[in-house]
């Protein structure tokens, strides 16, 4: 949520009810006035004096059944091996839900596996003209399309179920 700054008026200089003007000080005719506040700034305006904050990673929530049908072999999820707890989670439902025939699993390691990496960035920037080069996974790529459906792990985790019930996706008898 963007912060808003606003700049609070100078205390006044008024004598105190105890002072009477001779004892305070001198005081110009303006200074016993009112101050009016001070404007406040647009929350979308960056200050002059303040650091720039890094863009925090876009999420995408594409969904499986809106905009993106059931098919099989048709999805690629991207998951990380570290100590991820996102990762986690989903590679323990992907295996639980029996979707190993249907949905290709890509596990990151970092250093290594370069084209498991380049062939996600691809999916990001076909996901959006405005990527700001962060890879964030757990992500669920569309391989028709080449792009990232979703990058929000309970929606992921969702959709994996919806999967695991499809009839296209349960295994053969």
């Amino acid at each position: 949520m963007p912060q808003t700054h606003v700049q609070t008026p100078a205390p006044s200089r008024a004598p105190s009810p105890a002072q009477s003007p001779a004892q305070g000080r001198a005081q110009s005719p303006a200074q016993g006035r009112a101050q009016a506040p001070a404007p406040t700034r647009a929350p979308d305006q960056p200050s002059a004096s303040a650091p720039a904050r890094p863009r925090p990673a876009e999420v995408l929530r594409g969904r499986i059944g809106t905009g993106f049908s059931p098919v099989p072999h048709r999805y690629r999820l991207y998951v990380a091996a570290d100590d991820c707890p996102s990762c986690l989670g989903i590679t323990a439902a992907f295996a639980d839900l029996g979707l190993r025939d249907t949905v290709a699993l890509t596990v990151l390691r970092s250093g290594s596996d370069p084209a498991g990496h380049d062939a996600l960035r691809r999916a990001y920037e076909a996901a959006g003209h405005d990527h700001d080069g962060t890879l964030t996974v757990p992500a669920l790529c569309d391989g028709w399309s080449g792009r990232v459906v979703s990058n929000h792990a309970p929606d992921i985790l969702e959709d994996l179920r919806r999967l695991s019930v499809h009839p296209a996706f349960r295994p053969a008898p």
